[in-house]
């Protein structure tokens, strides 16, 4: 009887033991997997300051964001197919071949980058006078194949190509392009404040039949303005809060309050001329919008062309997709497409 006892206790043991594990593998064990949720809507005046102040008018302008959780275990994947227009995500999808550390350092470039574009393009609108000032060009990722990689890293900003200096992107690609795959260049950069330089050979561009350093590049500027803006995202990154900062901007520099008491929302990139730019994530931004009692919502409206469709065949318009989401939730909340800055100060105004 003793034997028999035993060998009970140790099965029911064993079982108990396989059913821990199989609930910690559900609930711990991490896939390559990352979830994307509706994340909170906040007021953008608390990230603004003009002048050293920031806006008290009656109303509000909202930065909806996009919650991103994992790598996700098994069991926060099913928790994730329960969250409204919640989607699943690979890490490659995600983050690309960047590191985590590289893709929070390039998330944190896109909403500085975001917040000078936006000023420039607020400050330009109102008719007031300011400066972009290019430092150089921001390193935001490197082919396997660069000879650069492990001497240039993700965040720095170069400065020269050969001694010389340049004042936008494009003119660095321009003269790097007249060299040839195999020719050595010295190549200036900034990491943190200290500037260094790496002489090393061009590689041949993925995709394309000309030489390069073997990165992906964009501006690093600085805006200089008077009155002074401040921008300050704290944790928030990324580059699609460009058109609603920039609305917040015009209100507190062109002394106009297009609010007028109203819970205005908005998302989409901007460049320094005030062109607004695709998102992703936006049937989530207007579940975030509509729930914080939004009546306005503008929606990038970029038809994609042939060149967007062979880069992204699953492309969709941002305003046509916010449309969607927005008659999913029977919200009352307005969608407007736009353009540029220019077409929701329009809207504001007439309205």
């Amino acid at each position: 009887m003793g034997r028999k006892t035993n060998r009970r206790h140790f099965w029911g043991w064993l079982i108990a033991g396989v059913l821990v594990f199989c609930l910690a593998v559900l609930a711990f064990f991490p896939t390559r997997y990352f979830i994307e949720y509706p994340g909170g809507a906040d007021r953008v005046s608390k990230f603004v300051q003009v002048d050293g102040k920031r806006d008290q008018a009656a109303g509000s302008y909202r930065l909806m964001t996009v919650s991103v959780a994992g790598p996700a275990s098994p069991l926060l994947l099913l928790w994730g197919k329960t969250q409204p227009f919640g989607d699943i995500v690979s890490e490659q999808d995600l983050m690309g071949d960047s590191t985590s550390s590289e893709y929070n350092t390039i998330q944190n470039y896109y909403i500085r980058s975001a917040g000078n574009a936006a000023v420039a393009s607020a400050f330009r609108a109102a008719g007031k006078k300011v400066s972009v000032d290019y430092r150089g060009i921001y390193v935001m990722s490197m082919q396997a194949n660069s000879s650069f990689r492990g001497k240039l890293k993700v965040g720095d900003t170069i400065t020269a190509i050969n001694g010389k200096h340049y004042q936008k992107a494009q003119n660095y690609v321009d003269a790097i392009k007249k060299h040839k795959v195999g020719d050595k260049v010295t190549v200036t950069y900034l990491r943190g404040k200290k500037e260094h330089q790496v002489t090393d050979k061009l590689v041949k561009l993925k995709g394309l039949k000309r030489a390069g350093l073997g990165i992906s590049l964009t501006d690093d500027t600085r805006i200089v303005s008077q009155p002074r803006v401040k921008i300050n995202a704290g944790q928030i990154g990324g580059p699609s809060a460009g058109l609603i900062f920039a609305l917040q901007v015009y209100d507190q520099v062109s002394g106009r309050n297009l609010r007028a008491g109203r819970t205005i929302a908005g998302t989409g990139t901007i460049d320094d001329q005030g062109k607004i730019g695709p998102i992703g994530g936006i049937d989530k931004k207007v579940y975030a919008a509509n729930k914080v009692g939004a009546t306005i919502f503008f929606a990038p409206d970029i038809p994609a062309t042939k060149a967007m469709r062979r880069e992204d065949p699953s492309y969709i318009n941002n305003y046509v997709e916010a449309k969607q989401a927005a008659r999913k939730l029977k919200t009352k909340m307005k969608i407007i497409p736009v353009h540029n800055l220019q077409d929701a100060i329009n809207y504001l105004q007439a309205k």
